[in-house]
């Protein structure tokens, strides 16, 4: 696939089934993700893969935070939680690396794991893949962070869910793109 046509025509695939992508295919993904725009070369992003029985950890890891948050919680938002994870054969957690640096703010690492996710999604899309980027507050709860291992500087930017889309994908909508740029003059 072309490099325009894939970032022309991605769209989110968000039914997905087996089988997940390939040991090969996802060596295409990182390699992708790490092609990111990265002042500074720090590499701000690491990632987690998340599939079999783990996704079932990780729902009732998600379910813990819902009952943690307080107030009354029913069993059909704690059902819900625990099958996140199952919405696709893998899960990519994207996390961003936060650290010190004297040239280079947090706020440019953020940005870089988050085009890092970008890429995982655009390299998806160009080998057939179904893929779709997932956050909500869940992703920045601490009890999640917890039970991800994440350390202090580091959070959650993406969950990506990937594998065979149950469904045609849909066409990309059409925007102008006139309507979002504008020269500027002094």
């Amino acid at each position: 696939m072309e490099a325009l046509d894939a970032l022309l025509n991605r769209v989110s695939a968000p039914r997905l089934l087996d089988p997940a992508p390939t040991a090969e295919q996802r060596e295409v993904l990182f390699a992708a993700a790490l092609r990111a725009p990265d002042h500074g070369q720090l590499r701000p992003y690491r990632f987690l893969t998340v599939e079999g029985e783990a996704r079932n950890q990780l729902g009732e890891i998600l379910a813990q935070a819902v009952q943690g948050q307080g107030g009354e919680v029913t069993q059909a938002a704690l059902d819900k939680a625990r099958a996140m994870p199952l919405r696709a054969p893998l899960v990519v957690v994207v996390v961003a690396r936060l650290q010190e640096h004297f040239k280079v703010p947090k706020s440019e690492q953020l940005i870089t794991a988050g085009c890092a996710a970008h890429a995982i999604e655009l390299a998806a899309f160009a080998q057939g893949i179904g893929a779709v980027w997932r956050t909500g507050e869940l992703s920045y709860n601490a009890h999640v962070a917890k039970g991800l291992g994440l350390e202090d500087g580091e959070e959650v930017v993406a969950f990506l869910y990937l594998g065979t889309p149950q469904n045609d994908l849909r066409d990309a909508p059409k925007v102008n793109s006139a309507e979002f740029v504008k020269a500027w003059s002094a």
